[in-house]
């Protein structure tokens, strides 16, 4: 009678939770922050400060905000968010780049720079971190929609 059946379930016992609280896709998500954590560390052993200011965490945020508006477009482009491509988002999109990604150390860093009397410097790097990651997720997002208009006109 005009019903929706509403989001898929993964389980009987699940059907009762939100999306959000289902065991497999918090398991998704913790599988994926392990390893965008581990990626994030090792990059920031080997990238050092430069004049003091922390390179490692601005590259590893850029980056992150770049391929997550790549991810985020390919798959809305792909279709609703349910079956594989809900799994793809909640392991790569919230888990691996949320894990990679790291708003607590670029705060710390800042911080950093302003307890050692760098205010231009805290202040050019928390800019430039929020500028250039805004653009760098507006790049992926249009580089994600340039693929698939290619895309769909060759098929």
């Amino acid at each position: 009678m005009g019903v929706s059946p509403g989001p898929v379930v993964d389980t009987a016992r699940d059907a009762q939770r939100p999306v959000h609280l289902r065991w497999r896709n918090i398991g998704l998500v913790f599988l994926g922050g392990t390893l965008g954590t581990a990626a994030r560390y090792l990059l920031s052993t080997v990238i050092p400060a430069w004049q003091g200011i922390p390179i490692g965490t601005f590259v590893i945020n850029v980056v992150g905000a770049f391929v997550l508006g790549v991810l985020l477009e390919a798959l809305t482009r792909r279709g609703p968010d349910d079956g594989m491509r809900r799994d793809l988002r909640l392991l790569v999109g919230t888990g691996v780049l949320g894990g990679f990604t790291t708003y607590s150390s670029f705060a710390v860093d800042a911080d950093g720079l302003l307890t050692s009397h760098l205010l231009w410097d805290s202040l050019l790097y928390s800019a430039a971190t929020l500028l250039i990651g805004a653009a760098a997720s507006a790049a992926g997002i249009t580089i994600a929609t340039a693929v698939h208009r290619k895309r769909a006109t060759t098929q």
